[in-house]
């Protein structure tokens, strides 16, 4: 593949890039959901890491600027290394709740398809693009 790359920086740049930007931002937002509700049997971290982390994610501020009094009640406990199983339940129900949930799948969906419309359209094999598309389904909806 290298040499069949050799020369055509020029050429495939763009095409690459605009595969490339948004695949790598649905990425990471598949992988704040994940460490959000991940199944530790999966994906190798106890639940809820993230949130135990305080990790900031969008998935967490879309939350927090929606939240009610309440809601922002169980937000402000994210972050604290001794989150219980039930905290983490109800961390995880103020995300549905508040849409965030909702929002960021749909983010994603829009990043993938942004990235596979655009390598659809990239001076490149049919194989490559199969392989490219392929790539890009299984960052956006994988499940570790």
């Amino acid at each position: 593949m290298g040499a069949a790359l050799a020369g055509r920086y020029d050429e495939l740049h763009a095409g690459l890039s605009a595969y490339g930007g948004p695949l790598g931002e649905a990425f990471q937002l598949r992988d704040d959901m994940l460490g959000a509700f991940g199944e530790e049997t999966v994906t190798g971290k106890p639940v809820g890491d993230d949130l135990r982390e305080g990790k900031p994610t969008p998935l967490l501020a879309v939350a927090t600027a929606r939240a009610r009094a309440q809601q922002r009640a169980v937000l402000a406990i994210v972050g604290q290394d001794d989150l219980a199983r039930t905290d983490i339940a109800d961390i995880q129900t103020v995300l549905v709740e508040t849409g965030a949930v909702e929002e960021i799948e749909a983010m994603i969906d829009r990043l993938t398809a942004d990235a596979i419309a655009a390598i659809e359209q990239a001076p490149i094999t049919l194989d490559a693009s199969t392989a490219l598309v392929e790539l890009a389904q299984f960052v956006a909806w994988r499940d570790k």
